[in-house]
């Protein structure tokens, strides 16, 4: 702890007051820290973080803060061994907060990424994927993203052959089933509701990201996966960036990929989630 803080002030050019463990850290430890002055910090830290790690994650918020449209945590030092950022008060996402969550994601996603993928590996977790950009959104989907994680869940033994069928056979046919073609969106990528944090005000910020370019209905698909942020939040956003036809069709093909996720990372009964969802996907 007493070389995170030193580490801290040097990035700072701040005094440490205080540093004690906080909630919130998953793969990472927490800490709250306070500065001369009261200025408040949350860092995340873990001592074998890969070099690049923290700084690609500090890199995704502020790509992600660029249009304007959504809060998200503001970074105030990086290195390879911390991201310190500002103190979020917690509050509640009432139903005024949902249709910011809604319209602000319709025009971050609208802001648009240079192709399909990103400037080097995403990380989810523990899970390293391939990001080299590709032109056509249904090949990277599947050769950036399904294919590498249907290999990755069957080696681990969480997916089983029947799984791994069923994965493939969407992937021949994603030209059919990744609907009509829309320009690369700015994703946050990993959007479970546990990414998003109302501040003390209602405001909704987004945090960890594992930002790229890729089909806006992957952020839409994962945000109906693992809790619920409210009923206002696609309605709002569909309200000011109407979906393509058939994107109810489409949700098990994008929540595919979280669920894959979960499959490499937990094993437990998300292999079969996975199949499943490839299954009703094709």
């Amino acid at each position: 702890m007493s070389t995170l803080a030193e580490a801290v002030a040097a990035a700072t050019r701040r005094r440490v007051v205080s540093a004690r463990r906080a909630g919130g850290g998953d793969i990472n430890e927490a800490y709250a820290i306070k500065l001369d002055g009261g200025e408040r910090l949350f860092v995340k830290t873990r001592s074998d973080a890969p070099p690049g790690e923290y700084a690609a994650e500090a890199a995704g918020l502020r790509w992600l803060a660029e249009p304007g449209a959504l809060a998200t945590a503001d970074v105030v030092a990086v290195d390879d061994a911390f991201l310190a950022l500002r103190w979020i008060d917690r509050g509640r996402l009432d139903a005024a907060g949902e249709e910011a969550l809604g319209r602000g994601l319709a025009a971050v996603h609208a802001a648009g990424a240079p192709a399909f993928g990103g400037t080097g590996p995403l990380r989810l977790g523990a899970v390293t994927l391939p990001n080299d950009q590709l032109a056509s959104w249904p090949e990277f989907y599947a050769e950036r993203r399904l294919r590498p994680l249907a290999r990755m869940a069957a080696d681990t033994g969480a997916l089983d052959a029947g799984g791994v069928r069923a994965v493939e056979r969407v992937c021949e046919r994603m030209s059919d089933l990744a609907g009509p073609p829309e320009p690369p969106a700015r994703l946050h990528g990993d959007l479970w509701s546990g990414n998003v944090l109302a501040g003390a005000d209602g405001t909704p910020h987004l945090i960890d990201p594992a930002a790229y370019g890729g089909h806006r209905e992957i952020d839409l698909a994962m945000l109906r996966l693992f809790g619920s942020l409210g009923a206002r939040v696609i309605p709002a956003y569909a309200e000011a960036a109407p979906l393509a036809d058939g994107h109810e069709r489409r949700v098990p093909l994008y929540q595919l990929l979280p669920l894959l996720v979960h499959a490499v990372l937990f094993g437990g009964g998300y292999g079969a989630a996975a199949a499943d969802a490839a299954r009703r996907a094709s």
